[in-house]
């Protein structure tokens, strides 16, 4: 089973930056956004293989808290099966 990264940041351009890391780093794939607040807070869902999605997590977190704040990160690993009913998984 695949894990699951999470990365919350306030500003859209952050966000896009975090997430170029993100994929750049590790082999992870982008399965959700959430834009809240016109764009200001942005949640960006990532999934691979634990190592790869711890890695890209920490990447994106560096990149975006240069030019945004960062409210949150987290690494699930295995989700369970009720939890990736949120997110297209076959992405």
């Amino acid at each position: 089973m695949e894990s699951i990264g999470l990365l919350e940041v306030e500003g859209l351009v952050a966000s896009i930056e975090g997430l170029d890391a993100m994929l750049k780093t590790a082999n992870v794939r982008l399965i959700h956004t959430e834009k809240r607040l016109g764009g200001r807070l942005v949640t960006i869902i990532v999934a691979g293989t634990v190592s790869a999605v711890s890695a890209a997590v920490e990447a994106g977190e560096a990149a975006a808290s240069v030019l945004g704040k960062v409210y949150g990160t987290e690494v699930i690993a295995n989700p369970h099966e009720e939890v990736t009913k949120f997110f297209d998984m076959s992405k």
